[in-house]
């Protein structure tokens, strides 16, 4: 007796296009729209609430200036010149301490992770250095320099270091051998291999640290200003607290705040200029 078996039936997936595939570019518009808006909305909710509990009495607007009270207070400092030369100090030693600290930080890091003798001999000492407080450093830069702007940027300078150097270290020594081996069959010299192999490879993860090494330098300097200057928005803030001004203490706090995010976004918008071909942490076509 013969059974007849039924032949087995194939499915078939069938995925049909979505809105990401027909229309890409209004799809992602639509997304950055969005992003933009919860961006903006999430502040401006917090604003708003922090305006309400102080006009409310919630929240004593003596210790908690309403951000009403704190716009004003800051656009009449500024009209009046008294709020720029504070600015201007505090940005003046964060750019002279950011480059130093960024110069021989790459530098030292491009040494370090290409040669391994170097590495050896450097490394324990700096991994020693790297976790000293570098607030604890003032005094030293003070007795090295003395009193003016040599501590500021000195103290700004060795923070950034230490954040460049173990980035661009790190970088240069994750460049896959592959990318090396393909210098040295090609006969490349070591500038060669510099200039066409490690710096491309290693400089977006370079970039990532400067761009972290930038905000915590605003960090360092305000810091250091309140312990050990004249002027900067560090001092403004701390002597405010001291004279019971807080409306004058938001507005440093506001200025700092403004400061870092400028000069981050400064250092991400350089990093996309000098790095076309690496992924952007933020931009087009990501979810």
């Amino acid at each position: 007796m013969t059974t007849l078996t039924k032949p087995p039936t194939e499915s078939v997936l069938v995925r049909r296009p979505g809105p990401r595939e027909l229309h890409p570019t209004r799809t992602h518009r639509r997304r950055r729209a969005l992003e933009l808006s919860l961006a903006l909305a999430v502040p401006v909710a917090l604003l708003l609430l922090w305006q309400l509990a102080a006009t409310r009495a919630w929240i004593d607007d003596r210790v908690y200036p309403a951000p009403s009270t704190i716009l004003a207070d800051g656009w009449d400092r500024a009209a009046a010149g008294e709020l720029w030369p504070d600015v201007w100090a505090t940005v003046k030693r964060v750019l002279a301490g950011y480059a130093v600290g960024t110069a021989a930080g790459y530098a030292l890091g491009l040494l370090m992770g290409s040669l391994s003798l170097v590495r050896a001999a450097l490394e324990p000492l700096l991994d020693a250095l790297y976790v000293v407080p570098k607030l604890a450093l003032l005094p030293v830069f003070l007795n090295m320099f003395g009193l003016g702007e040599g501590p500021q940027v000195a103290l700004v300078a060795a923070t950034v270091f230490f954040f460049v150097w173990i980035s661009t270290m790190s970088a240069v020594m994750s460049v896959p051998s592959g990318h090396r081996e393909a210098g040295q069959v090609f006969g490349a010299s070591r500038w060669q291999m510099f200039r066409h192999v490690l710096l491309p490879a290693s400089l977006p993860s370079v970039l990532v640290g400067a761009r972290i090494a930038a905000g915590v330098a605003v960090l360092v300097i305000v810091a250091s200003e309140q312990i050990a200057a004249t002027n900067g928005l560090g001092h403004l803030i701390f002597d405010s607290r001291a004279l019971f001004q807080n409306d004058v203490m938001f507005v440093g706090i506001v200025c700092v705040a403004i400061l870092g995010v400028l000069f981050s976004e400064l250092i991400r918008f350089a990093g996309r200029l000098l790095t076309p071909w690496a992924p952007r942490d933020r931009g087009r076509g990501q979810s």
